[in-house]
């Protein structure tokens, strides 16, 4: 039998329902000494599965010149993967985009004689060389399709074939077909291949992936685009943001009752583009997730998972750009994309928001992704409805889940008061009110830890230790009444449950052994079992169960109880406590000149690197605020100027944080790095979310600090 299969509803492993999440990560665009590290951080915040592109222009720039050393070490990158317990779906391309030059391929490709991207066998066998040395590169990884005991469980053949680029009609499938016949010749024989499937991409009969994000920094408009359709509940599975901006129910070409509902992009984030100046929120991340849900999705799929860095080209830069072709200017280095995990490594908001949804598939996901989709006919499917309540089921007609979303990015929705929902079987819900931004889903006829709900008005997020069902409140949610109501009243004293404010859940970490820390650090547990916690400031953390043993250089504090009600049974958790440790961190910044094209400033931070190498853990962030189009550093390495980041202005109160760990390790004097702060361009040429007050000039630096990120061992 498959380790890995899928019927018309969900994906299976070892012959159960699966609902994983995945999220995407180039190891090419981030330094592979600390691939662990964030790989370990991304299973902190649920993702079961890695999502790589194998970016061509990356390791064949030359002709001929493979380069799969350092960052670029496939085979490195998937030992990481093994090592920290990851599964591996790998997008070979050859195609990608990944806002790459050239979508990917090297220059000498696109000067070649024949056609690329069409049914040419002169391109099919250039394919064939890249996906030969792809596969000795990854071939003691693959897992093979009758058991599960390796990392690559999955292969993408190419990307938006037909949609961007590529031949749109029934050829583009036999295309598609044909390159996966080429990846199983050359030994890509994985259980699972897919395609991505919007907006009139073809598949070639592979398991479609589907997309969504929540605004469109591509767009080549500048202004505020009309709500998306990412936020409604509808059977429909195709993105209208995604690449040429089509309308909903454009260009779907396979059979979509035959495949589960599965996404390989959903937005982790946004990347900026020069004209549009986009900044994806968690919560847009979050109620796009939930509406997915809703949806019928059963596989959380998100682009970008976690930022990086674009590496230097030894002839060109490497990022998209109007020059090579595209619509869209980015920045040259960095694709932080705002991403969970973003481009220095630092676990956002983001992650935390969506973790509350990885959280939940993990402990009920199998039986959660066999109930389908119902959405009743009252659901408004039109995105710029704005007036009616969104609601939709997933249920199998007698249990399941209530999903209302009344968050659209960028618009206000109409509050709710006394919502009166009837579920599937008749019953009723008790009424409740949704305020504007609100978005949660609930369960009916559920059972938890053996005690049957009818409804419950709190969300399930994941099981602990001692048989306790966690559950958490929304946002404005003040009282203890109607949370539950069981079937039987005698279960209301027997059940073994836990309310959190949702401000606890979003900073939860559930380990290995059930056991569920609270800590506003980041948490997660490296390969050797270590348990870390990484944060700025002072270290504090509450655990249930309480700890077998009190960290090094931690107290006990005492004990709170975490129930977030007080007239519900109290859950006491067992405080934690240790003062920062404080470093000589400094950092001297000077008006270096001034010039009609620029500002230049002159920054020293070596007291600061140097505690940095002599700390040995941990990371220092460099934070800056400035006015200004784009800014740009510059470091002397081994004697020569080199660019090591460079930023694109997306509001004012955002600081571009730089973290040092990784630059700590070059031979860089780190007395004078130089920053340039460029003047704006006209306004009415880019478009921002809110317009920074200019009257006392731009072009400037307005306010800068260091800040110590420290990484503890908890466990």
């Amino acid at each position: 039998m498959c380790a890995y299969t899928f019927d018309e509803k969900s994906l299976f492993r070892n012959g159960k329902r699966w609902f994983p999440v995945m999220g995407e990560i180039h190891y090419s665009r981030y330094p592979h000494e600390y691939w662990r590290e964030s790989l370990n951080k991304m299973k902190a915040g649920g993702v079961d599965i890695v999502s790589a592109y194998t970016i061509w222009i990356h390791h064949e720039e030359i002709e001929g010149q493979y380069d799969f050393t350092g960052d670029r070490d496939l085979h490195g990158f998937l030992e990481a993967c093994r090592d920290c317990g990851v599964k591996l779906l790998l997008r070979i391309g050859p195609w990608s985009h990944a806002e790459a030059r050239n979508g990917g391929f090297p220059d000498w490709l696109l000067k070649k004689d024949f056609p690329l991207r069409e049914n040419d066998e002169r391109y099919f066998e250039t394919v064939r060389k890249w996906y030969a040395k792809l596969y000795q590169e990854s071939k003691d990884f693959l897992c093979a399709t009758d058991k599960d005991d390796n990392v690559i469980i999955g292969v993408q053949i190419e990307n938006e074939y037909g949609h961007c680029g590529g031949l749109s009609d029934e050829s583009g499938d036999e295309h598609m077909k044909r390159l996966q016949k080429i990846a199983k010749e050359e030994g890509f024989n994985v259980p699972l291949y897919t395609a991505t499937g919007w907006g009139g991409a073809r598949t070639g009969g592979m398991l479609p992936v589907m997309g969504g994000y929540c605004d469109a920094p591509w767009d080549q408009r500048v202004t505020k685009i009309e709500p998306s359709g990412n936020f409604v509940f509808t059977y429909e599975r195709n993105d209208h943001n995604i690449g040429s901006d089509h309308g909903l129910g454009y260009g779907i070409t396979f059979d979509a009752s035959k495949f589960p509902y599965l996404t390989a992009e959903l937005g982790g984030g946004l990347q900026v583009t020069a004209h549009r100046r986009t900044i994806a929120r968690s919560e847009d991340v979050g109620a796009m997730t939930l509406s997915k849900m809703g949806s019928g999705c059963n596989l959380l799929g998100y682009y970008m998972y976690h930022g990086g860095t674009n590496p230097d080209g030894k002839l060109t830069t490497l990022q998209e750009s109007k020059a090579t072709g595209y619509l869209n200017d980015l920045p040259e280095k960095n694709y932080d994309f705002r991403a969970p995990i973003r481009e220095y490594g630092q676990m956002s908001d983001t992650l935390r928001e969506i973790k509350l949804y990885s959280s939940f598939v993990h402990d009920f996901g199998e039986e959660f992704c066999g109930l389908g989709a119902d959405i009743p006919s009252d659901n408004p499917i039109q995105p710029d409805n704005t007036k009616d309540l969104r609601y939709s089921f997933r249920t199998d007609g007698k249990k399941g889940y209530l999903f209302v979303n009344n968050y659209v990015r960028l618009y206000d929705m109409d509050e709710h008061k006394a919502c009166k929902i009837s579920l599937p079987d008749g019953t009723q819900f008790p009424e409740f009110d949704v305020a504007n931004k609100d978005y949660f889903f609930v369960p009916f006829n559920m059972e938890f830890g053996g005690i049957k709900l009818i409804t419950a008005m709190v969300t399930p997020l994941c099981k602990i230790a001692d048989g306790v069902t966690v559950f958490y409140a929304r946002k404005n949610q003040k009282t203890s009444k109607d949370l539950f109501q069981f079937e039987n009243a005698a279960d209301s004293t027997k059940a073994k449950y836990l309310v959190l404010s949702r401000e606890d859940a979003l900073n939860s970490w559930k380990l290995a052994d059930g056991t569920l820390v609270i800590s506003e650090s980041g948490v997660f547990t490296d390969e050797n079992g270590k348990v870390h916690m990484v944060g700025e400031g002072d270290a504090k953390f509450y655990a249930y169960p309480e700890l077998k043993a009190v960290p090094a250089g931690f107290k006990k504090t005492g004990s709170a109880n975490k129930n977030f009600a007080e007239d519900l049974p109290a859950v006491e958790f067992a405080c934690y406590e240790r003062e920062a440790e404080t470093f000589g961190a400094n950092i001297v910044v000077k008006e270096k000149e001034s010039a009609s094209d620029m500002t230049v400033y002159s920054i020293d931070v070596s007291t600061t690197v140097n505690q940095l190498k002599k700390n040995g853990s941990g990371d220092c962030f460099v934070k800056l605020n400035y006015l200004g189009d784009k800014a740009r550093l510059y470091g002397i390495v081994d004697g020569k100027k080199m660019l090591l980041d460079d930023h694109f202005f997306m509001d004012a109160k955002l600081s571009w944080d730089i973290g040092l760990k990784r630059y700590a390790k070059c031979n860089i004097d780190f007395t004078n790095l130089e920053l340039e702060v460029y003047p704006m361009q006209d306004l009415k040429k880019i478009y921002l979310e809110e317009v920074p007050d200019l009257s006392c000039g731009d072009c400037k630096l307005t306010s800068y600090a260091v800040s110590w990120e420290n990484d503890y061992i908890i466990m």
